[in-house]
């Protein structure tokens, strides 16, 4: 394949990264502004759970800081792939979380802010599950973005992946 068809070829993929960006912050800041506004029963609630319970004042604070510095990473460019990854470890452990107490947890105490609390366990699960996969693909589509840049910095898409 000559190098001249590569230039060719478009970042297919930049447009979807950003698709994939803003439902992140927007659910990271969602997610962490409802924590913080409802941060007395957020407390509350996750100190009943058998897993955190003993941690409840300090992760009703540092869970949504977590969840808004997360949207901020994926939000600055030069930063993204670092939310990115941070927001595959952040749904990985609260998808985790979920499903210990979706199978062990004979009382399941609801600490989700906002609209989420009116998912079922399992429908909030399925919900973490499809973030988790949207996190993966948009880490995967930001490192094959990056890399296509890189081989070909001369191209239109070039430019639009450095503003990005």
């Amino acid at each position: 394949m000559s190098s001249s068809c590569t230039m060719k070829k478009p970042i297919y993929s930049f447009w979807l990264i950003e698709i994939i960006a803003a439902l992140l912050i927007f659910l990271f800041v969602y997610a962490g502004i409802s924590k913080l506004q409802e941060q007395a029963g957020f407390r509350a609630v996750i100190s009943h759970s058998p897993l955190i319970g003993s941690i409840a004042i300090v992760l009703s604070w540092l869970l949504p800081s977590i969840e808004l510095l997360t949207a901020i990473l994926i939000l600055i460019p030069s930063t993204r792939y670092w939310g990115f990854l941070a927001s595959i470890i952040l749904m990985t452990i609260f998808t985790g979380y979920i499903g210990y107490m979706i199978l062990f947890a004979k009382h399941l105490p609801c600490s989700c802010g906002g609209v989420l609390k009116q998912l079922s366990w399992n429908q909030h699960l399925k919900f973490n599950m499809f973030f988790v996969a949207l996190s993966i693909a948009g880490l995967w589509l930001y490192r094959k973005n990056r890399l296509f840049i890189a081989i070909n910095p001369g191209t239109a898409e070039a430019s639009r992946g450095r503003q990005a």
